[in-house]
Parts: C-alpha cells; sequence; structure tokens
C-alpha cells in the first residue's frame, strides 16, 4: 500500500481512462484531475461550471460522481453528476486533450435536470454498466417519501442511454431502474453482470444490495434485513459506527466498500449471488474517512480519503489517494 497524491479538495469520483490513467473529480473545487498512476502524478484537466457545493454546512453537494465514455477514443466525453442552487444534474463534458491542461474541458450539456436536492442525501455515483449504459444513483434529499414514488428521481438508481434517455428495459419506461433508496454512495458489477450497490442507513442498518431491476429497497418503510412482502432486503449489513458506506468495487472475487465512519476498508467475499464468508475490515482508523474505491484491476485498488469534507480535522495531506494491493 502507498500514497499515490496529497492535498486534493475532497476527491469524489473516479474513472479509468482506456490507457490506464485516471480521473478524479474534487468534491468543492469542482475540478477534475487526471492521475498518472504509476508516476503517481496529478495534473490539472479543468473546472467544472455551474456547480454549488454546501460544505460551509457539512453538506454533501457539489461536484460528485464521474464517468468515461465507453467510446472515449472516439467521442472524448466525459460525464459529471453535480449539483446547483436548486436540483443535481447530470451532463456529458467534451474533453479537448490537445487545449492546454487545466482548460481541456469544454461546456457541459446537462442530459439530466431536476434531481432532488438537499444539504443531505444527494447521492452522486456515475458508471457505465457492462451493458454500455450509464447508472446514476440519487438520494431522496432527506424527503424519505420520494423512495418509493416512482414518478421522482430521489432515492433510486438511474439507468440511461448516453443522451440521456430511459435505457431499453426500463422496468418503468423512464429512467428509475430501482427503487426505495435512502442515499446510495457506491455501485459496481462483478464479472457475471451482477450490479451491487453500497447504502447509507439511517441509525440501524447501512446495507450492500444486490440490485434487481424495478425492485424496492424498502427506504423508509424498512432498513436492514426484512420479511416484509414486495421488498428486497440487503445481503450484508452494518451498524453506521463500523460503517457508512461509500464508494464500492470488485476485486479479487470480493467487494471493497470505503466507510466514512467507520474509518476503513471493508472486504466482503462472493460466491455468485451471496457472500461466502464474514466481511474484513482493514486500514482502521489509519487513514480516517474513505469515500471511493476503484478497481484498476483484479488485484489492485485506489481509495481516496475524505477528510476535508467538513465532518472532522483534516491531517497533514489530506485529502489522498491510496493504492491498496488486495488478495
Amino acid at each position: 500500500m502507498r500514497t499515490l497524491a496529497t492535498g486534493i479538495d475532497v476527491p469524489w469520483g473516479l474513472a479509468r481512462l482506456p490507457d490506464g490513467r485516471v480521473l478524479v473529480s474534487a468534491r468543492d473545487s469542482y475540478r477534475i484531475d487526471r492521475l498518472d498512476v504509476a508516476a503517481g502524478r496529478l495534473t490539472r484537466v479543468g473546472t467544472v461550471p455551474g456547480v454549488v457545493s454546501n460544505v460551509s454546512q457539512q453538506g454533501e453537494a457539489g461536484l460528485l460522481g464521474i464517468a468515461v465514455s465507453p467510446t472515449f477514443t472516439r467521442d472524448r466525453l466525459v460525464y459529471a453528476y453535480f449539483s446547483t442552487a436548486s436540483d443535481n444534474r447530470i451532463a456529458a463534458i467534451p474533453w479537448d486533450p490537445s487545449a492546454p491542461a487545466g482548460r481541456q474541458l469544454g461546456t457541459p450539456r446537462v442530459l439530466v435536470r431536476g434531481i432532488p436536492h438537499n444539504v443531505h442525501h444527494n447521492g452522486g455515483r456515475l458508471a457505465f454498466g457492462p451493458d454500455g449504459y450509464l447508472y446514476a444513483t440519487t438520494g431522496e434529499a432527506q424527503r424519505p417519501a420520494l423512495a418509493q414514488d416512482k414518478g421522482s428521481l430521489g432515492g433510486k438508481i438511474l439507468r440511461m442511454t448516453t443522451s440521456g434517455r430511459p435505457a431499453p428495459g426500463s422496468p418503468f419506461g423512464t429512467l428509475v431502474w430501482s427503487y426505495g433508496h435512502r442515499n446510495v454512495q457506491g455501485i459496481a458489477w462483478d464479472a457475471a453482470g451482477r450490479l451491487w450497490a453500497s447504502e447509507f442507513g439511517d441509525h440501524s442498518a447501512d446495507e450492500l444490495n444486490l440490485i434487481r431491476p424495478g425492485r424496492n429497497y424498502g427506504w423508509p418503510q424498512t432498513e436492514g434485513r426484512t420479511s416484509r412482502a414486495g421488498i428486497t432486503g440487503p445481503v450484508v449489513q452494518w451498524g453506521p459506527p463500523q460503517d457508512s458506506p461509500s464508494g464500492i468495487a470488485i476485486a479479487g472475487g470480493s467487494v471493497w466498500m470505503a466507510a466514512l465512519r467507520g474509518q476503513r476498508l471493508w472486504r466482503i467475499p462472493l460466491d455468485g449471488a451471496r457472500t461466502t464468508a464474514a466481511p474484513q475490515d482493514f486500514l482502521v482508523g489509519r487513514y480516517g474517512r474513505l469515500r471511493s474505491v476503484l478497481a484498476v484491476d483484479d488485484r489492485t485498488i485506489l481509495v481516496t480519503t475524505s477528510n476535508r469534507d467538513g465532518r472532522q480535522a483534516p491531517g497533514a495531506g489530506d485529502d489522498r489517494i491510496l493504492l491498496v494491493r488486495v488478495t
């Protein structure tokens, strides 16, 4: 394990480029940087306009998730999930690599607007699935009833085309892929194409869920495991002091989950749609709050800290990107 980069202003999203380098979004400075993993060097790409953060309120809004187009070598598009003063949005942003460093981002083209927004529970994870469609996680913006309202974009996992339209096979004919979520913070796919998601609970149970299209994951009627008809319960759950999950990645046959309040990295071994053993925790308290995880390959992950997000005093070098070898 080693530190690749330091002094970043709340690194929130990670996305791998075709050449192996990684884009990093910074929540409160609205910057996107490019990380050369081998050299441990960050280069500024640009700043996303129109973003509004609320860090002064210990809030969770700002420049959040990013994703790289599956056809990036042709279209040079980066996708971003970000907050404005009134909503959360998803946009496609052209990237001109021939432009001077720091000015390579073009004008965002908004694909989805009107995602519910609040001080907390803004969701924000963004990733392309193995089916080539764009997935986004949203929070219920501290209005729990939105999670059960299939007409709202809040408290959902969304699935869309690169133009922001509902992707083929949508269970409701809309962007909504699953509902009943409180605040999904991480998504990743296993080798069989199954979608896994980490979710903030309230006071009793944080969750790792296996996502099926059209399923109801229970919030606010249920939290954690349940036998209630029509509700899909989690595969694994934790108490918030040990977890408060954020980003996840899958490597070496396990889900690797970053914990904010729990200040640790969880390993959850998988056996198909089940877990094979009790979760194990690593890096407990060593680097503070952990935010995002990205698989570089099946044995290497990147992990970001989140100690400048307004929840605690940052230490020297915060925030940082860690390279972790996994087994």
